[in-house]
């Protein structure tokens, strides 16, 4: 093991466990644990049972949907900001897709049985889990829409950002033929919209790393995907930070939940 691996990344770097209230947090953080993902790792295949979901901190995760005949199609990119096999806790533990391993990093598991143990508590932890798993079928749909009708280089633009998005930084390591997988193209078309970008200096590639140059004109290239994917996981966290306050009602006034009170005129 590398001096890399052999030092996990701190917990709080993944924005769900870090959105977790105090009072609950700390027990959380006592029944995970730390593992590092090797690039390439699967951490499940399509129809497997699911027995530990994984919280991201260094390590990206890519979801992908396997046709019949071997092909794949990636439908959502997971990083610090989620949580990898939201099947366990949805009801069933089958789930329909392949997680694998885009970039090595850390994450910290929790087996099914203390997730479940967390979830009968009904707190805060599992309202958080349920809004995340909305802004993951929120990614998902809107990643079928971008990839059937906007342009390979809006696809392409869309997945870079949300990779950087996830990683923190302007340089990711990652190989054309990577790429064409993952956005479900052509490799001829990925090198062609590449080499398109680099010659407008929006980013530079080659031996396996894309550097990403003005990062502003990427944003005005893409497709309003990404904003739209983004303000989802914008709205989760912002949300976490800010939660609506409860009305108070008066002394005596009816407790019906949902229904709006009417100011006085």
């Amino acid at each position: 093991m590398s001096a890399t691996e052999s030092t996990s990344a701190p917990a709080l770097q993944n924005k769900l466990l870090a959105a977790i209230p105090d009072s609950e947090r700390e027990r959380v953080l006592r029944e995970i644990t730390p593992m590092f993902l090797p690039l390439g790792q699967i951490l499940y295949e399509s129809g497997a049972q699911l027995s530990c979901v994984y919280f991201p901190t260094s390590a990206i995760v890519s979801l992908s949907h396997v046709m019949a005949d071997g092909t794949s199609a990636e439908v959502a990119l997971i990083g610090n900001e989620g949580i990898v096999g939201v099947a366990l806790f949805m009801g069933d533990a089958a789930t329909p897709s392949r997680a694998i391993v885009q970039s090595s990093g850390w994450a910290y598991g929790l087996r099914g049985p203390l997730l479940e143990r967390e979830f009968s508590r009904g707190g805060a932890m599992l309202q958080l889990l349920l809004h995340y798993t909305q802004t993951l079928i929120a990614q998902m749909a809107q990643t079928a829409v971008c990839n059937q009708h906007h342009s390979v280089e809006q696809q392409l633009c869309r997945w870079l950002l949300l990779r950087l998005d996830r990683m923190g930084t302007e340089e990711l390591a990652v190989t054309e033929e990577a790429v064409a997988d993952m956005v479900g193209v052509r490799h001829d078309d990925v090198v062609a919209e590449l080499g398109k970008l680099r010659s407008l200096s929006l980013l530079h590639y080659g031996h396996g790393q894309i550097k990403i140059v003005n990062r502003v004109a990427l944003e005005a290239r893409a497709c309003g995907c990404y904003s739209v994917i983004k303000g989802q996981s914008d709205w989760l966290f912002n949300m976490a930070t800010n939660p609506p306050a409860v009305p108070v009602l008066d002394e005596g006034e009816p407790q019906n939940i949902g229904r709006p009170r009417l100011a006085p005129k």
